[in-house]
């Protein structure tokens, strides 16, 4: 992995009044990657080339992330999903989501069930989820008071909490992960900052008390160097889907597992996938 990961040459589609930025590859059955919030597109670098060779393959930066971009107006994450397949004319895809991008996927499966074949969760919340306080006081402890207004130190303290995460140090995660975790990052806090002025729809009720409504097949993973609110999360969906498949913890990963462990994420994701 290089210090600066670019992005691939650039596809925009107009969705929902915005031009949202995607990279396509492979033909057979559509896979749609959608990405953490601390990060953007590049993150599924690992994945592409493998899935490709058996489904069309569709990583987007979610709206006012990456090179996506973010017009003044109301909209939600799992509406411009489906707008993404409609424009691609897509009838129905499963979906692959990283933490924020998990969260945006199991939306999108409960506000249009019809559209979504199956999904693929890594690391991923869910709307109306609450932290506990021992993940209140895990950060405090890693990361402290950071000014939101400084991206870089913001994102430091970040990826710190989230790619290292709460049971390694820093000396124990490849340095070119950790940097280019934090470039991703700072582009995101960019991005979340400019959200913030922004009306973003949200499921409701949201999916944390839905999650037996999820009828198709469901994989959730987890690192094993996760957060633990993250792995008992897992163990939750697994539980509540009625299709609900738990992969074990992948050994020496956190949060974001596919940039870390794309050989073993590879590995769950192309048997599952339809």
């Amino acid at each position: 992995m290089s210090r600066s990961v670019p992005f691939s040459p650039v596809t925009k589609i107009d969705i929902n009044g915005a031009k949202l930025a995607y990279d396509e590859s492979g033909t057979g059955t559509a896979v749609v990657l959608l990405h953490a919030g601390i990060a953007d597109r590049r993150m599924w670098r690992g994945q592409i080339p493998a899935l490709a060779q058996r489904h069309r393959v569709l990583a987007l930066d979610l709206r006012g992330y990456g090179e996506s971009e973010l017009p003044p107006a109301p909209f939600a994450h799992h509406d411009d999903v489906i707008g993404l397949l409609d424009a691609l004319g897509i009838e129905r895809a499963a979906l692959v989501g990283c933490s924020f991008g998990g969260r945006v996927a199991v939306d999108t499966a409960l506000a249009h069930p019809e559209r979504v074949s199956a999904l693929a969760l890594l690391g991923a919340p869910v709307s109306g989820t609450e932290w506990s306080e021992e993940t209140e006081q895990l950060w405090d402890e890693l990361v402290g008071d950071v000014d939101p207004e400084d991206f870089a130190a913001t994102a430091a303290g970040e990826v710190r909490f989230w790619v290292v995460g709460p049971t390694r140090s820093p000396e124990d995660v490849d340095p070119e992960l950790i940097r280019f975790a934090e470039e991703m990052d700072r582009r995101a806090l960019a991005a979340e900052q400019a959200l913030s002025a922004i009306e973003v729809g949200e499921l409701d009720p949201p999916a944390i008390d839905r999650l037996g409504e999820l009828r198709v097949p469901v994989l959730v993973g987890t690192g094993a160097d996760d957060l633990a609110d993250i792995r008992r999360l897992a163990d939750r969906i697994a539980d509540e889907a009625p299709n609900g498949v738990r992969m074990q913890d992948v050994p020496d990963a956190a949060h974001l597992l596919p940039l870390e462990r794309p050989t073993e994420t590879n590995a769950a994701l192309l048997p599952f996938l339809p």
